[in-house]
């Protein structure tokens, strides 16, 4: 996160998007309270970050992929409670697929992992407090990640073992400010894809995400278990019908037919 915040800096002002930042400076000073909000806003994208690292190596990259099939439904849900958005009937029955995988979780194991649902939850809270702070744009992305900057100096600066970690493995030298990179390009590009593509395509493309998180949670050793496959094949169904219902409305919204 240290190295993010410099290369997504080193990004905008290449990219003629660093006004955004500067416009947001001037509203800080004519409006100071602005402050507080930006500060949320940024606790609930480190939080979200923090979990997806976390998530992987503490063997809870399934429950991490749950909830990222399960984000979409929640924003549908959102749409609809607090916008008032129509939902076809695709994405109602996908609703009701993921609510039946959701039931199942809870009737087998008693809970639900804590860590799906913050994932479901948390981002419509950040994407929805962002719009109504008016920071949806690179330049409140580059305040978030600002404001994160020295919780992740304390972190670091906490562990003792940090520096034993980089003489262990040489290759860290390289591998961290790759990340670093490959972070910065990946919010920017998430951005930019927001303002650029279709609102469908972008949806639809987002649903690579979790499907990959499964991949490289199986890699890394998870599985799923069989009492498991209840709650994941109706989260997967449900995916599956709104990959359905979105390539329906590009095919309205660009061919001009019916569905």
């Amino acid at each position: 996160m240290l190295l993010t915040l410099p290369f997504l800096t080193i990004l905008m002002v290449a990219g003629k998007e660093s006004r955004h930042v500067t416009a947001l400076f001037a509203r800080i000073r004519k409006e100071p309270q602005l402050v507080i909000g930006l500060c949320a806003s940024s606790a609930l994208l480190g939080s979200q970050q923090w979990l997806f690292l976390w998530a992987p190596i503490n063997d809870r990259g399934l429950d991490l992929s749950l909830g990222y099939f399960m984000l979409p439904l929640t924003l549908l849900l959102v749409g609809r409670v607090f916008y008032r958005e129509r939902l076809s009937l695709l994405q109602n029955m996908a609703t009701a697929s993921a609510a039946l995988g959701v039931l199942h979780q809870f009737y087998v194991v008693g809970h639900f992992s804590w860590v799906a649902p913050f994932v479901a939850s948390g981002f419509p809270v950040y994407f929805a407090l962002r719009k109504n702070l008016g920071t949806d744009n690179l330049g409140g992305l580059w305040f978030d990640m600002l404001l994160m900057f020295p919780v992740a100096i304390y972190f670091i600066f906490k562990d003792p073992n940090v520096g034993a970690a980089f003489e262990r493995a040489p290759g860290l030298y390289v591998l961290v400010p790759l990340l670093g990179m490959l972070t910065a390009a990946a919010f920017m590009s998430y951005i930019l894809a927001s303002r650029k593509l279709p609102f469908s395509l972008f949806g639809l493309l987002g649903y690579l995400e979790p499907v990959l998180i499964v991949f490289v949670a199986l890699a890394v050793g998870e599985r799923i278990k069989p009492d498991e496959m209840l709650t994941y094949l109706p989260i997967w169904t449900a995916v599956g019908l709104l990959v359905v219902d979105g390539a329906l409305h590009m095919r309205r919204q660009f061919l001009g037919t019916p569905a």
